[in-house]
């Protein structure tokens, strides 16, 4: 048996967990939203959206799309709004354990890529934040509103504020995405 297929598979194991970890979210179809579809649709509007970023390196920006929750596969999703204080050192230590079975170097650029994801000081991770936020945002526009909690209706707009408006580009984005949300209560109150 050959010991890096059988470290790749017992991560890919550990990794299919996370697709049945739901997010408070729901899609517009009436299921709950899972994490990877979460990542995926960032990753998905990071490559859309590239040419309004030229000079950040777009992979590295994908990659921290893809793995920015990894470690809710094994604590799950908090909505943002419930967020616990101690969740980002939860969080790393299961990012840490899912990497286990990798080889070090995997192991180490997947931590630092989570890392500098969390401290938002590169552009890259600052505009990974703000996709991130983009897309919860844009995907409650998309739920029906009887799934959105109470505390949602302002959340709605002040959450992410400060990573979307980072770039002209992203501030005006969100604009448009705050009218959907405007629309959406407009209407849900008639």
């Amino acid at each position: 048996m050959d010991k890096k297929i059988q470290d790749t598979l017992a991560f890919l194991h550990d990794l299919e967990l996370l697709k049945s970890v739901t997010r408070h979210s729901w899609l517009s179809s009436g299921r709950q939203e899972s994490v990877p579809e979460h990542s995926w649709r960032m990753s998905m509007m990071a490559i859309v959206l590239e040419d309004e970023f030229p000079k950040l390196d777009m992979r590295k920006v994908i990659e921290m799309c893809l793995i920015h929750d990894l470690g809710e596969v094994y604590d799950g999703d908090i909505p943002a709004f419930r967020k616990r204080p101690d969740e980002k050192i939860r969080e790393e230590i299961a990012v840490k354990r899912i990497v286990q079975p990798l080889p070090p170097n995997l192991q180490k650029k997947i931590i630092e890529l989570w890392k500098e994801y969390e401290n938002a000081e590169t552009l890259e991770a600052k505009l990974v934040k703000a996709l991130d936020k983009l897309e919860v945002i844009i995907q409650h526009n998309e739920a029906d509103i009887s799934t959105w909690a109470p505390e949602e209706f302002e959340f709605q707009f002040t959450y992410g504020k400060k990573f979307t408006d980072f770039h002209p580009f992203l501030k005006k984005f969100r604009e448009e995405v705050d009218m959907d949300s405007s629309k959406k209560i407009a209407e849900a109150q008639k």
